[in-house]
């Protein structure tokens, strides 16, 4: 069972998983075994808005760290994901082409968009926030927002 750190801003309720690491534009990454599941957090997709549509690099693409993945169009946004991991692509998220609403109500589960097979998952985890560091980094964006 997965657990969670949550931050409330008014009625928004903003939840981290625990079990995962982040990097700056909300795209989550979790080891399974020799791979690397990906996908977005919970905070991305309440600040994008519902996901029309859904498309990642196809099985086989080698993505590099920071390049990126997937392209994620909301109601709001047209938005490139970069990769928290070098890797080749092993394998995607089928259901989504059909129903990318997953992203929004299960972004930690049915939702996962891809899973990689790392290069080196140990430097690239280095370099990818806690869930405590990535909490901390929302309520810094939350703040910005707030007063611009």
């Amino acid at each position: 069972m997965i657990t969670f750190l949550e931050f409330n801003q008014d009625k928004f309720t903003f939840k981290v998983a625990t079990d995962r690491l982040y990097n700056a534009a909300g795209v989550w990454a979790k080891a399974d075994g020799d791979n690397i599941i990906i996908g977005v957090s919970d905070f991305f997709q309440q600040r994008n808005g519902d996901v029309a549509f859904a498309e990642v690099r196809e099985i086989g693409t080698a993505v590099p760290q920071a390049a990126a993945f997937a392209n994620i169009e909301t109601i709001k946004v047209d938005v490139e994901l970069p990769s928290p991991v070098s890797g080749v692509i092993a394998a995607t998220n089928n259901k989504l082409e059909m129903e990318p609403e997953f992203i929004n109500s299960d972004p930690y589960g049915e939702g996962w968009l891809i899973t990689v097979a790392a290069e080196n998952w140990a430097a690239d985890e280095s370099q990818l926030m806690s869930p405590a560091v990535y909490l901390e980094h929302i309520k810094a964006e939350i703040d910005m927002e707030t007063r611009q």
